[in-house]
């Protein structure tokens, strides 16, 4: 039995006229300490996923269908005292923005003693010890006068170290972290990506990452997924997906990243943009924007245009799109994702 379970979720806003569909028929599993990517473009569905594991999601977004499963338990229509006593404490979630993230009126040591002691029956002096020795962990220097202090005195990537640090508060089994480098800076990025990566192979955490960051996902995780328009199209081990992609929009993300583009050549683009989540088009979502919806007479296929694709077993990924075996590999002569993904 996997640690997290998602089968066929399906997460709706209603709007005054139709509503938006924000994650379509959505199903995925997470091993205990195992790290998966999530990646695709604003507007995919990405956040909205994230928020629905952890039961956060905005009003008048609902979930009206599906399952998520942690360790065999239904989490759906869990009564909210009960996802209190598990979020946090079994399932942390990193957000965005680490100075949104914290109380701007409550210092430090406030804000992590009082996550503490939420969960754990302990005087005062234990949990201070318990928040120093995290803070400690997330290498931040001179734990015990940030305490004091309030989030507008540190830095944005010292704040982002004290959002994972309450994350890692409670030791809990899974971290959703939801675009945690992005309003940093390169190097701040780097030593980000590194605790992160440390800090779930001591602990077993298993990770669930999203980002729009192709390099960050291929240091950090074992498997991708990759959305579009709130569903999956292609899915499968992190450097064997971004080695050689199978679904169009996975080639179009990857051959649009500067490093795959020759000097003194403009990028690649990839034409059009991501559907409103409140028309998404009919058959496969990508087909306005696909190479390839036209087959070798230039005519349109229409069972791109009036079919859902199921997933197709491509070695050891899956893909959802109808001619993913006619595909022609457009990223064999280009450089390929060599790191290792410890």
């Amino acid at each position: 039995m996997a640690l997290l379970e998602v089968d066929n979720l399906d997460v709706r806003f209603p709007l005054r006229h139709g509503e938006i569909q924000a994650v379509r028929d959505l199903s995925f599993t997470l091993e205990r300490g195992e790290r998966l990517g999530i990646v695709g473009e604003s507007g995919a569905g990405k956040s909205v996923l994230g928020f629905s594991l952890v039961n956060l999601l905005a009003a008048p977004g609902r979930i009206i269908g599906g399952s998520i499963r942690f360790e065999g338990r239904e989490l759906i229509g869990l009564p909210e005292h009960r996802w209190r006593h598990l979020r946090g404490r079994r399932i942390a979630m990193i957000f965005q923005d680490p100075r949104a993230t914290l109380n701007p009126v409550l210092t430090i040591g406030a804000q992590m003693i009082e996550t503490v002691r939420a969960h754990r029956r302990l005087g005062g002096r234990s949990a201070r010890a318990m928040v120093l020795r995290t803070l400690e962990q997330v290498r931040i220097d001179d734990p015990e006068s940030r305490l004091a202090q309030y989030p507008h005195e540190l830095s944005g990537g010292l704040c982002q170290r004290v959002v994972i640090a309450i994350a890692l508060l409670l030791d809990p089994d899974i971290i959703v972290a939801d675009e945690p480098t992005t309003s940093l800076d390169v190097t701040i990025q780097a030593d980000i990506v590194n605790l992160l990566l440390t800090l779930c192979q001591q602990r077993s955490i298993s990770l669930i990452l999203i980002s729009h960051d192709l390099g960050v996902v291929n240091q950090l995780t074992h498997r991708l997924m990759i959305m579009y328009a709130g569903a999956i199209v292609e899915q499968g081990p992190t450097r064997q997906l971004l080695n050689d992609p199978q679904h169009p929009y996975t080639q179009a993300l990857i051959n649009a990243l500067p490093e795959m583009t020759p000097p003194r050549q403009p990028l690649q683009q990839l034409p059009g943009a991501m559907p409103s989540l409140s028309a998404v088009p009919t058959g496969c979502a990508f087909h306005p924007r696909c190479p390839y919806r036209l087959d070798a007479l230039g005519q349109p296929r229409q069972v791109c245009i009036d079919t859902p694709p199921d997933f197709t077993d491509v070695a050891d990924t899956q893909v959802a799109c109808h001619v993913v075996r006619e595909l022609i590999a457009t990223t064999q002569d280009s450089m390929p994702f060599d790191e290792e993904t410890t």
